[in-house]
C-alpha cells in the first residue's frame, strides 16, 4: 500500500465513524452506542468485500483502524455534545466523503487482487454504501442508498472512472484522487441541490366492494 493510499484510507475511516457517531447522537445512544454504529458506518463495506474476495479483512490484519474508530467515536462525544444543534447537512458532507473516498479505494482494491473491472465496481459501490447502510438500519431508517438519494449512483460513478483511468494507463495515485473527486462532487451537488432520483410509486387501488360502499354513503 502506497503512503496516499494509506492516508486516504485513515481519512475514510474518520469520516464515516464521525458520521456513524453522528447518527448516534441523534437517537440519544449511550457511548457504547456511538462507538458500534461509528464502527460499524467504517469498516462495514470493507469487511463485506474483504469477505467476498475472500482476503484477510482489512481491521483484522492492520488493527490500528479500531483505534481510530474508537478515537473518532469518542472524540465526537467530546467535542460535539448536541448533535442535533448540527446542520443536518453536516452528517451528509461526512457520509459523502467516505462514500467517495470508500468506493473507488474499494474497486481499486478489488482489481488489485485481481477481481474482473465490472466486479470491481460492484465491489467497490458494496465498499462505499455498505457500512452507511448497516447504520442506517440499526437507528431504524430507510438507508439512503434504497432512497431518492444520489447515493449508490455516485459510489458507482466514482469505481467506473477510476477503471477508466486504469485502463488508460493513468498513474494509479492520480486515478484515484481524480475519480475519488469525481465521485464526491456528484454526490456534493446532489446534497446541495436536493438533486433525486425519481421515486418508484404505485397507488393502490381499493376493492370494488369498498367503492361500492364508499359511494353508498355519498
Amino acid at each position: 500500500m502506497t503512503e496516499l493510499l494509506y492516508y486516504l484510507n485513515i481519512f475514510g475511516i474518520v469520516v464515516f465513524a464521525l458520521s456513524g457517531a453522528l447518527m448516534a447522537g441523534r437517537y440519544k445512544l449511550d457511548p457504547f452506542g456511538v462507538i458500534v454504529l461509528a464502527f460499524v458506518t467504517a469498516v462495514g463495506g470493507g469487511t463485506i468485500r474483504d469477505t467476498i474476495l475472500q482476503t484477510p479483512i482489512f481491521w483484522v490484519v492492520e488493527t490500528h483502524y479500531l483505534f481510530v474508530v474508537l478515537a473518532t467515536a469518542l472524540l465526537t462525544i467530546v467535542l460535539i455534545r448536541q448533535p442535533k444543534r448540527i446542520p443536518k447537512r453536516f452528517l451528509l458532507i461526512a457520509d459523502a466523503f467516505g462514500l467517495a473516498l470508500f468506493a473507488v479505494l474499494g474497486t481499486q482494491k478489488s482489481i488489485a487482487l485481481g477481481a474482473p473491472l465490472s466486479v470491481a465496481i460492484v465491489l467497490g459501490t458494496i465498499t462505499g454504501v455498505a457500512g452507511g447502510m448497516i447504520r442506517d438500519i440499526l437507528c431504524n431508517v430507510i438507508p439512503m442508498i434504497l432512497s431518492k438519494e444520489i447515493y449508490a449512483l455516485a459510489a458507482m460513478l466514482g469505481g467506473g472512472l477510476f477503471v477508466i483511468f486504469h485502463l488508460q494507463g493513468w498513474p494509479e495515485d492520480e486515478a484515484i484522487v481524480v475519480a475519488i473527486l469525481g465521485a464526491l462532487l456528484v454526490r456534493l451537488a446532489a446534497i446541495y441541490w436536493r438533486v433525486s432520483l425519481p421515486a418508484f410509486d404505485i397507488i393502490e387501488k381499493e376493492p370494488a366492494e369498498k367503492e361500492d360502499i364508499k359511494k353508498e354513503g355519498q
